[in-house]
């Protein structure tokens, strides 16, 4: 009877002691690895709202910004100067792959971080301004082939960023040259949308849930979204690429990272907490009104599923040349 009290009291201190070692980081921060108002800045503040009103924060996560080379920067900085850093998580998305899958990284790649949470998923997305003469994709599109120096395209990425990957699938399946498109390219979605917004640029290429704020306030109009059939409720209205005779398809994951040392209790602390809210209906209904759509991946699921995708991207950028 000793004996077996004896190995309760062994496992309930043993749990205490995990309990202790897992407990909430005093300072808990998302960086967004771009300027305010783009997508990694949504995929923070998603997370900072979640976790907050589900009560699996008790301390506020800030969310600060580390813009430079679209994700490069930040990556680099969790790697090598913060790598135990058990407070901070980071934004990524489909774009961070497409450039880890590049070598934009620097000497980083897919296999230097642990990869966290995937908490939903976005699609890509082509949009002018309301007043724009451009009603359809096919309309911009033939515009486009008359006179490809003529029409401006934005977007937050250098050439092979998932920005320009959109539209140079379009120009592909068009029959365009993509190398002719003309291109400006951004630091992050907010700033795009600016400059589309200013006149500076006449097509945006972003993803979806980084300008649905400014379609809801009537000044830009949606001429296609990347996505596999029409989507639903007040997206509905919205034609896909594919219904336009373009069958491009491009879902955007929206998801964090940790640093690469950062130990096994700290780490299994956030991923319980990020299991917790993404079965919450509550937090199903906050994802929904940012215009994002379901997808729950953590831990060894979401390293299999980055890995994956790295591997697609990478023959991708082989068929566009990108390959470093």
């Amino acid at each position: 009877m000793k004996t077996a009290l004896s190995r309760i009291a062994l496992v309930t201190s043993g749990l205490l002691l995990s309990t202790q070692l897992m407990a909430e980081p005093k300072r808990p921060e998302c960086i967004a690895p771009a300027k305010p108002g783009g997508g990694f800045d949504l995929t923070c503040k998603l997370a900072q709202s979640g976790l907050k009103d589900e009560g699996l924060l008790k301390a506020p996560m800030r969310v600060t910004y580390m813009p430079g080379g679209v994700g490069a920067v930040a990556y680099n900085a969790v790697v090598a100067q913060r790598p135990k850093d058990a407070g901070t998580i980071t934004a990524f998305s489909s774009g961070s792959l497409l450039n880890l899958a590049q070598g934009k990284f620097g000497r980083y790649d897919e296999n230097a971080v642990r990869w966290l949470a995937g908490i939903g998923t976005d699609y890509g997305a082509i949009s002018v301004r309301a007043d724009s003469p451009y009603k359809t994709l096919s309309e911009l599109v033939e515009a486009v082939k008359k006179d490809p120096a003529a029409i401006v395209f934005g977007a937050g990425a250098t050439i092979g960023g998932q920005d320009w990957m959109q539209t140079a699938l379009i120009a592909r399946a068009a029959g365009i040259d993509p190398q002719k498109l003309r291109y400006v390219a951004f630091e992050g979605g907010g700033e795009t949308l600016t400059a589309m917004l200013g006149g500076h640029v006449q097509v945006t290429s972003s993803g979806l849930g980084e300008i649905t704020p400014q379609l809801a306030a009537g000044k830009i109009r949606i001429l296609a979204v990347l996505s596999d059939q029409r989507l639903p409720g007040k997206l509905a209205e919205i034609p896909t690429a594919k219904e336009q005779g373009f069958d491009i398809v491009w879902p955007v994951i929206r998801g964090f990272y940790m640093g690469p040392e950062v130990s096994d209790e700290d780490f299994n602390w956030w991923k319980q907490q990020f299991d917790t809210l993404l079965a919450s209906d509550e937090f199903g209904k906050l994802r929904e009104q940012r215009d994002l759509f379901p997808l729950s991946l953590t831990g060894d699921q979401l390293k299999a599923y980055v890995l994956d995708q790295v591997k697609q991207y990478k023959q991708l950028a082989g068929e566009f040349g990108l390959a470093q």
